[in-house]
């Protein structure tokens, strides 16, 4: 008995059945009515998918107050019950938690959204998902991922498209010492411009970077749409460019530089050796 008022398992299970029952009318609520409405507003998937989240939570709890007082059962027991649940879980809670309130954090703030390109742990990848514990991402392989929700906002989280979804890719080109680097710099920019995935704002550019011992080094800067979420399609545009880079500095006699090995023998001790033997 809590304050007075008994605790029983029918009147929990009554409880049950009017929370279950209000479960599925919210669902159906905020599906229904609340995508229309947001949809009148324009606002983009991920922002709507935000504020669902956020006002199936908030009913959800207003919900669960509701049972309760309608059977009578007060909410001092959960007094009781949430001691001996914080004694039994102890971090997993505190974790659980943690990754409960960082949800809604990134549905307010908005670092990520779905469909950014984001690079977590080495893994490049698309969001899919932004759930009330954990964020959903699709690899390149097709592989799923699900990221912690603190994860976004405790570590080094990389956004290719936080802005927009343009975004810079490079091509490494090494010619002979004696090509004329005009004449490599007008090549390399035909190849990027004939590409009709590079795009024409901001203009590709070509830096020359250094000239090690036996070639020239230069680098060719290009950008990329990204809209149509094809998580390869960065490294896709750089193999055609290369493709079109080769075959037209050959037309233009100009030659691309070998990889240069260097060996350094040291026959001092050898020789050493050597004469001692003869003596």
């Amino acid at each position: 008995m809590v304050d007075e008022r008994s605790v029983t398992v029918h009147k929990l299970f009554v409880a049950l059945l009017i929370f279950a029952a209000g479960l599925v009318f919210i669902r159906l609520f905020t599906r229904l009515l609340i995508r229309r409405i947001l949809g009148k507003m324009q606002l983009d998937r991920s922002a709507t998918i935000a504020i669902e989240k956020m006002l199936f939570s908030a009913v959800l709890v207003l919900l669960l107050i509701t049972a309760l007082h309608l059977v009578n059962i007060p909410l001092a027991v959960f007094t009781f019950l949430g001691g001996g649940l914080a004694l039994s879980l102890g971090f997993g809670a505190r974790n659980l938690l943690n990754n409960f309130i960082s949800g809604f954090i990134l549905m307010i703030e908005r670092p990520v959204k779905i469909n950014d390109m984001i690079e977590v742990d080495n893994n490049f990848g698309i969001i899919e998902n932004i759930g009330m514990r954990c964020t959903r991402v699709r690899t390149s392989g097709n592989i799923h991922i699900l990221v912690p929700n603190s994860v976004f906002l405790e570590s080094n989280i990389v956004n290719w498209t936080l802005s927009d979804q343009e975004i810079r890719a490079k091509v490494v080109i090494r010619v002979s010492l004696d090509a004329d680097p005009g004449e490599v710099e007008r090549v390399v920019l035909q190849a990027a411009r004939e590409n009709n995935k590079v795009l024409h704002s901001p203009k590709p550019i070509i830096l020359f970077d250094e000239m090690p011992v036996g070639l020239q080094h230069f680098t060719l800067y290009f950008w990329v749409s990204m809209k149509n979420l094809q998580l390869l399609e960065r490294r896709i545009v750089e193999s055609e460019v290369r493709f079109s880079i080769i075959a037209l500095l050959r037309e233009a006699g100009i030659t691309l530089a070998r990889q240069e090995r260097i060996v350094h023998l040291h026959a001092s001790r050898s020789m050493d050796l050597q004469l001692n033997s003869t003596n």
